[in-house]
């Protein structure tokens, strides 16, 4: 996990504390599951746009 951007961690974290997997995040946040799978595994960055989505979408739990 020593690749993994901050928001990567920031999301599994999120997951982790709140009980969540990747299709109530992906709901959640109005992204594709296959975007949340390849932010967390860092195969992409997220655009300024998804890193909001996601931010705005964790402060809401």
């Amino acid at each position: 996990m020593d690749n993994l951007s901050e928001l990567a961690l920031k999301l599994i974290n999120f997951e982790r504390e709140n009980d969540l997997n990747d299709n109530e995040v992906a709901f959640g946040s109005h992204l594709s599951v296959e975007r949340i799978h390849d932010i967390k595994s860092s195969n992409a960055v997220a655009t300024s746009e998804e890193t909001e989505l996601l931010q705005r979408f964790m402060q809401s739990k």
